[in-house]
């Protein structure tokens, strides 16, 4: 027999404070409450895994409880102001709530277990009140064999949630809570992040950042991909088409991407990014392309083992992306580094900004492409043993203003995705495929010209 309950976590005498929210807090905040309800799920940070042979179910909750006291990020609300700023408050004390299903001796957890990490990633946080992190476990024979953590984004990013896993591993392996905050250090929490983003330096950082990406905003085109015309429109009082979203699975790709990357001299993230500019210029008829970058920012003093929410926009912008794609490559990987450089900054300023040169009738760039190279990150979904390429179709989104294209690259340890949601009105299914298949191609071309010129 199934059965599911409630456990609680006391916790206390954890650190305290309040203070403005960080730059990262305040960028994930106003993004997801701009979203449609539906899609509000999307921003929460999830993974789930079968855990074999099993832990005993006292072993993770002390875990969970050290895990709390590591990182003040998990027990932090933020609360909007008038102004729409947000206040982060870490509270010293309080419950953490752990859904616990416990099934029959015997039984396989993976489908319950995927149940209800799904359940868990599906409910939206309420940040001013509710702690931004849940936790499911299923049993079987009295062992822990399926976890869920779903985090509110405002918690973590991809990275941060990389570090939890790997904490929360470690603590239920044995190490101590105090071994493994040494070893983490130096890492701000949340509240040593902000104070440092107050600081003269931290003000410094944010103003040079703002004044590059401006001055990105004001040389690339202000527009890509040319909009349909409203004429040309059979109803224009009809609503806008879901967003939908394509998957090529690709084996070839990752050995293709290293061995470019080798013979470039370049990272694999150049490559990708190289081959997605292309085919954005390809395909809307110019010879550059402007996109932007999410970036990981854990290359910043104090913030490679955050477990928080420090990744940042970079705008990277590419004249000449039809070139051969050898060299787009060579100068994809030089541009970049200046996109990342200067992707750690106030958003909301930014924001305060271009709406006023907005306003003036400046005309801005295009941001309306977005790359994002999550292979570290979040692992491409599992799918059969394949020997070629494949591109399925398995979701729509509801439509998002302001949005071309959103490119993630995911990996998988036997191929490479690339998952892009799109505005059907821009870029219908056939030039969807068109791209990806494109990026493929240049990629796997490239790759070959430089194993045979080796």
């Amino acid at each position: 027999m199934t059965t599911r309950q409630l456990l609680e976590i006391a916790f206390s005498s954890g650190r305290s404070g309040t203070g403005p929210a960080t730059w990262g807090q305040q960028a994930i905040w106003d993004a997801v409450r701009r979203l449609p309800p539906a899609d509000v799920p999307r921003y929460t940070i999830a993974t789930g895994a079968a855990l074999d042979p099993g832990l005993p179910l006292p072993v993770l909750l002390d875990a969970l409880a050290a895990l709390l006291h590591l990182h003040d990020s998990l027990h932090t609300r933020l609360l909007p102001q008038p102004d729409q700023r947000l206040h982060q408050v870490v509270d010293p004390e309080g419950t953490l709530t752990v859904e616990l299903e416990r099934l029959p001796d015997g039984a396989d957890p993976a489908e319950a277990g995927a149940r209800l990490h799904r359940e868990l990633a599906e409910r939206p946080f309420d940040t001013a009140v509710q702690w931004p992190i849940r936790v499911g476990a299923v049993t079987v024979d009295g062992l822990v064999r399926y976890l869920s953590l779903a985090l509110s984004h405002t918690a973590v990013d991809g990275t941060g949630m990389n570090r939890l896993v790997a904490d929360l591993s470690a603590l239920s392996l044995g190490t101590s809570p105090d071994d493994l905050a040494k070893l983490r250090k130096p890492a701000q929490q949340p509240l040593e992040e902000a104070e440092f983003q107050q600081s003269e330096r931290g003000r410094r950082r944010d103003e040079a950042a703002r004044k590059q990406f401006l001055r990105k905003l004001r040389l690339a085109p202000p527009r890509l991909f040319p909009q349909p015309d409203p004429a040309t429109t059979s109803d224009p009082a009809a609503q806008p088409e879901p967003f939908p979203n394509a998957v090529l699975r690709s084996p070839a790709l990752p050995r293709a991407v290293e061995r470019v990357a080798a013979a470039h001299r370049v990272s694999t993230s150049s490559v990708l990014l190289a081959a997605t500019a292309a085919m954005t210029a390809r395909l809307a008829g110019r010879t550059e392309a402007v996109l932007g970058v999410v970036v990981n920012n854990r290359f910043l003093p104090g913030l490679t083992d955050a477990v928080s929410v420090v990744a940042g926009d970079g705008l990277f912008h590419l004249p000449d992306a039809t070139a051969e794609f050898g060299d787009v490559v060579r100068r994809t990987h030089a541009a970049a580094i200046g996109t990342y450089r200067h992707a750690y900054f106030d958003k909301l300023a930014l924001a305060a900004e271009t709406d006023r040169l907005t306003a003036e009738g400046l005309p801005l760039a295009d941001r309306s492409c977005v790359f994002n190279d999550t292979r570290d990150l979040l692992p491409a979904a599992p799918a059969p043993d394949e020997q070629g390429t494949t591109l399925s179709w398995p979701v729509e989104f509801e439509p998002r203003p302001g949005l071309t294209y959103a490119l993630d690259a995911l990996q998988s340890p036997e191929a490479l995705s690339l998952a892009m949601t799109a505005d059907p009105a821009v870029l219908p299914r056939p030039e969807m495929a068109r791209f990806l298949y494109g990026i493929e191609e240049l990629i796997i071309t490239e790759a070959a010209r430089d194993a045979h010129a080796g």
